[in-house]
């Protein structure tokens, strides 16, 4: 452990030496001064972990002082130590960032916890993350081992994305490898799983099955609007669960968890099937079948989700639910702000949906944009831009409204995506679709021992453009590349974030209802 830096400014400092002595005597190296002008210099000449610095000194005062002592550096933690304990004294100390402050006269065990809290913080949590990751290893593999249902998958799921953002958040232990080693074992006997028992969810009379891509207006919508409540569906294009649980932080502001759910995303798991799916509440066959103007083809040019506010009508009427609705896309933030300008007008309707672009284009932006990739190295990094963009973004803005307006808020997503390693060749014509995680067409050469298989797309619920066509889906790390250029192209996709196949990133996604804070 490095040896940490301690200054101590008072004016009486020969009083303090007993004080001084006992952190030496820590193992903590101390210096001292009886004034602020002299503090102020050897901060600049000298670098300090911790300042402990009194409030009440003649000439420059502790306040004073203080402000200046951040503008030469800003991020050193300054205790603040006081006789006085008069609220506007503490409130302007506060005001220009002290880390913490003590009321005199103080004693050795209240300025060692002050040091640990502003200064040993980070390892002692490092410290205690790691120990505690390392006790749980064991009792984590064997329930990866003993996951039986999609229950029992989706309450791992949670633990390993609980494991992933404490492990993120200290100094480098070996342990976030550790545990990248147990999501892929865990994603491998997952994809199992899924291989075994996806085609039987999808009969009608399962009912041993997780809520589904089409069920989730039924099961989540609909019954806050037979309330007679005011809901707005929020939707964000591609956002894990990992990503929704850094969020969550901000949006606990306005609104309070009522409902921490998740759910399975229908394969494949790309926006033109899943979303397309939740909208219409029927898989992507009986889209075609019922809406064969509306859906649109993989070989077709035109976009795949154009329909969508039509599909979310058609089941309202389906279901016999007479509610207006309104829906929006937005992809950028001048489409954001005018939901915001027309914000009154929309909360006049009982349901509206807003899908938001900005993950899935981050996503896809990693991948084409060297900068943006150099930015998301990797999930941790991923997270925090999710996160900066959404703390800045008109969504917030919204959120916020929403919660003015008393309004139940259903925040969710179509499908998630996972960091993709591995190459797995597939021979396609020309027709095949050019997603990484599914290929759909006729005549697909590959090794069945690497991919799922749906020979018969009728049985999958999806469409079948030609008689020979067949659907193939990666599962954990893979991703599907043609054998021409393969060297370049495996190169090119490895460690980018993809989507459209079997992972429990892509597949167990959140479903969450919020109500308004309480003033």
């Amino acid at each position: 452990m490095k040896e940490i830096s301690i200054l101590w400014v008072d004016d009486e400092i020969d009083l303090l030496k007993p004080h001084l002595i006992f952190l030496q005597e820590k193992g903590y190296n101390v210096k001292s001064c009886n004034n602020a002008p002299d503090a102020l210099d050897m901060v600049k000449s000298m670098h300090f972990d911790l300042v402990f610095l009194d409030e009440n000194m003649p000439g420059m005062s502790g306040l004073e002082a203080l402000g200046e002592i951040k503008s030469i550096d800003s991020a050193l933690p300054v205790v603040m130590i006081t006789k006085s304990e008069e609220e506007d004294i503490m409130d302007e100390a506060i005001g220009k960032q002290i880390s913490d402050y003590l009321i005199k006269p103080v004693n050795p065990k209240q300025i060692l916890i002050a040091i640990k809290k502003n200064v040993d913080k980070k390892r002692l949590v490092s410290e205690k993350t790691t120990q505690a990751y390392q006790s749980r290893f064991g009792q984590l593999g064997m329930e990866i081992n003993d996951c039986r249902d999609f229950e029992d998958w989706m309450k791992l799921y949670r633990k390993l994305v609980f494991w992933e953002l404490e492990l993120a958040n200290i100094e480098d232990s070996g342990m976030d490898e550790v545990l990248r080693m147990q999501k892929t074992e865990a994603n491998n006997l997952f994809a199992r799983f899924i291989k075994k028992n996806y085609l039987s969810w999808l009969n009608p009379d399962e009912k041993n099955k997780p809520l589904l891509s089409t069920n989730i207006f039924r099961e989540k919508v609909y019954p806050l609007l037979d309330k007679g409540q005011k809901v707005a569906l929020i939707l964000i294009d591609n956002l894990r669960y990992d990503q929704w649980q850094t969020l969550y932080p901000v949006i606990s502001n306005y609104f309070v968890l009522e409902d921490d759910a998740m759910y399975y995303s229908i394969l494949p798991t790309a926006t033109q099937y899943a979303r397309n799916a939740m909208f219409s509440g029927l898989m992507p066959l009986d889209i075609q079948t019922r809406h064969p103007k509306h859906w649109i083809n993989e070989d077709e040019e035109s976009s795949k989700n154009l329909h969508e506010k039509d599909f979310i009508g058609f089941q309202l009427k389906r279901h016999y639910k007479d509610y207006d609705y309104h829906y929006e896309k937005i992809n950028n933030e001048k489409m954001g702000a005018k939901i915001l300008e027309n914000i009154k007008s929309l909360l006049d309707v009982p349901l509206n949906v807003f899908v938001y672009n900005f993950v899935d284009m981050l996503s896809h932006a990693r991948t084409e944009s060297d900068m943006i990739r150099d930015l998301a190295t990797d999930e941790s990094a991923y997270r925090s831009l999710t996160l900066s963009w959404f703390e800045h973004s008109m969504l917030l803005e919204l959120i916020k409204k929403l919660a003015e307006n008393n309004v139940k808020l259903i925040i969710t997503t179509d499908h998630g995506s996972i960091r993709v390693q591995n190459p797995i060749k597939v021979i396609g014509d020309r027709q095949t679709n050019t997603n990484l995680r599914y290929k759909q067409g006729k005549n697909l050469n590959y090794n069945p021992k690497d991919v799922f298989e749906v020979t018969d797309p009728r049985k999958a619920l999806l469409p079948q453009v030609n008689v020979s066509s067949s659907y193939i889906f990666a599962s954990g790390e893979d991703f599907l590349a043609y054998p021409n250029n393969f060297n370049y192209y495996s190169s090119y996709y490895k460690n980018t974030f993809q989507h459209g196949g079997i992972s429990l990133e892509e597949v167990i996604i959140p479903l969450v209802t919020l109500s308004p804070r309480k003033n």
